[in-house]
């Protein structure tokens, strides 16, 4: 009988939740999910110090890595590491871009480039990561220097619930900036996710699954 190979995806905090639903919904019991802090992204320079730090290890137990991540302002960091470690990562510059598909955030960055976006996770926890994170909370004159040039709120909702649009409407009245809405889905995400763990999965005989969304 083959031996299943060992599959890890190696992903950000704040994305824990969508990888953990997607692995389910795809069937994908046997890949591994760890996850790094979500508070990373207030340091971007630290991601990929602690990803090769883990990366050190996971090669030696794991034949094949996903990294969970977008470029995340590492300035080509982490594809570094992908090259080094021949590991692959999620698409595109951050989860804004995955979570849209291949030229949409573009699109929509160029029609107007002064949008603040949320995602799911950032919506959720707005206030602790954003006026607490920044300093707002407790310097109130911050949030002009902040937010005075910024002309919209987008949310990139991936699960459209009732109570995160609630969330993202407080979440834009504080900023005092009018709200929009795009229901993302998982895009890019979700098709990184399942070509990585189908397309390693072995049957008994050897040869490779077809790529596809188990259902």
């Amino acid at each position: 009988m083959t031996q299943q190979p060992r599959l890890l995806v190696l992903g950000c905090g704040a994305l824990a939740r969508e990888f953990s639903a997607l692995l389910k919904l795809n069937g994908l019991s046997e890949v591994t999910f760890e996850c790094l802090p979500a508070a990373l992204h207030n340091h971007p320079e630290n991601i990929a110090v602690q990803v090769r730090e883990r990366l050190e290890i996971a090669v030696q137990k794991y034949d094949k890595i996903l990294l969970g991540y977008g470029d995340c302002g590492t300035g080509g960091g982490l594809d570094a590491l992908c090259d080094e470690f021949n590991v692959v990562r999620l698409p595109g510059a951050h989860c804004y871009e995955f979570y849209l598909g291949g030229g949409v955030f573009e699109a929509l960055h160029d029609s107007e480039p002064a949008t603040f976006y949320l995602t799911d996770y950032l919506t959720k926890h707005f206030d602790r990561l954003v006026f607490d994170g920044l300093g707002i909370t407790s310097h109130p004159e911050l949030l002009e220097i902040y937010f005075g040039n910024y002309k919209r709120v987008v949310f990139l909702t991936q699960t459209d619930s009732r109570e995160l649009r609630e969330h993202a409407l407080h979440a834009a009245n504080k900023l005092g900036l009018p709200l929009e809405v795009m229901v993302t889905g998982y895009g890019q995400m979700e098709t990184a996710v399942i070509d990585f763990g189908i397309r390693e999965r072995k049957p008994a005989n050897g040869s490779l699954q077809p790529t596809g969304a188990v259902r």
